[in-house]
């Protein structure tokens, strides 16, 4: 009887043993298991948002490319428009009239700071200049991003005449510099830099400090500009030196002259108004010659005018010069405020 006991005994701890040991082992199994659902949790979650960074990287990088697309799908559009606008500013109109002008083709492209600089000195704006060839628009060749809120653009003024107006080409160009910037979440031009004039069939000699543009044949470029001082004497004899008169001659000279063969130059005299009214007035006279300069234009304060006999001793060329000069080919800016 205690034999059979202390056998069921036996068993009994045993199976205690067992269901201990199976019990130890469950849980240990479970949490492995729940460690491993865990980790496998948490990688899933690392790749997840791995995944959401890389997708937000990417989203950023396309809304920013998009973005930068949409600015400079704006800024050519805005670039078309202003340059339509160009050729109904009169450069040559009055103060009063440029200011009008400007405000109603200018003030919705440009900064308030650049449309009051250009009504201050039109000379440095650009506009309609003669009467023919005219700006007709702006050939956008470049768009660069410098900040966030900032682009420059490079392009260029296509003038033409009635020729050009349906073939679609150029009188003559202007290069042309842009700087863009935001205000208010719109884009304005800023700042604007204009180059010199190219034209298929003419050169262009430009004068910013007295105001005038002088056209060329392409057989003179490569010219050179002479400077010299024509000097006025009273009509009659006095000693007070402060009656003399003087002002400067620009000569424009053919490249092929040289010192051996000398050809006819192109020469330019500078009055202010009150020197020109005196030498019409016959307060003061220049040279031996009895006939005075004769006109070529004037600005609103210089006339420029062409020296009596300026070819009396028909040097090579001289028929050319005065071919040159039937074509009126001095163009003044009206505008010019004051000499620099």
């Amino acid at each position: 009887m205690l034999k059979m006991k202390l056998k069921n005994s036996l068993f009994l701890i045993i199976l205690l043993s067992v269901t201990v040991f199976s019990s130890v082992f469950l849980l240990e199994a479970c949490g492995k298991k729940e460690k491993q659902e865990a980790d496998t949790e948490k990688v899933t979650e690392e790749k997840a948002d791995d995944k959401k960074s890389d997708e937000m990287e990417d989203k950023e990088k396309k809304d920013s490319s998009q973005s930068s697309d949409n600015d400079e799908t704006i800024i050519k559009d805005l670039i078309t428009q202003f340059g339509s606008k160009l050729q109904n500013v009169s450069l040559l109109a009055d103060k009063k009239e440029i200011k009008k002008s400007m405000e109603e083709n200018y003030k919705d492209f440009v900064t308030e700071e650049l449309l009051e600089k250009w009504i201050n000195e039109p000379v440095n704006a650009p506009g309609r200049l003669t009467s023919s060839p005219w700006p007709d628009r702006i050939e956008i060749k470049e768009i660069k991003k410098l900040k966030e809120d900032s682009y420059q653009v490079k392009g260029e003024i296509i003038e033409i005449t009635s020729g050009e107006k349906d073939k679609n080409e150029a009188a003559s160009k202007r290069s042309i510099a842009l700087i863009l910037k935001k205000e208010d979440n719109h884009w304005l031009i800023d700042d604007v830099t204009l180059g010199a004039f190219e034209n298929s069939n003419e050169i262009i000699y430009e004068n910013k400090e007295y105001g005038f543009r002088f056209r060329l044949p392409k057989t003179w470029k490569g010219y050179k500009i002479v400077m010299d001082k024509w000097e006025g004497k009273p009509i009659e004899e006095t000693e007070n030196a402060d009656l003399a008169e003087s002002g400067p001659i620009i000569s424009i000279r053919h490249p092929k002259w040289t010192k051996e063969e000398e050809r006819q130059d192109i020469p330019i005299m500078v009055f202010t108004h009150e020197q020109w009214d005196a030498l019409q007035k016959e307060q003061f006279h220049i040279g031996a010659a009895p006939m005075n300069p004769s006109e070529l234009g004037r600005n609103s304060m210089y006339v420029f005018a062409l020296p009596a006999r300026y070819n009396y001793a028909f040097p090579t060329g001289y028929e050319e010069v005065e071919e040159i000069l039937e074509s009126k080919p001095l163009e003044p800016a009206k505008d010019l405020k004051k000499a620099k």
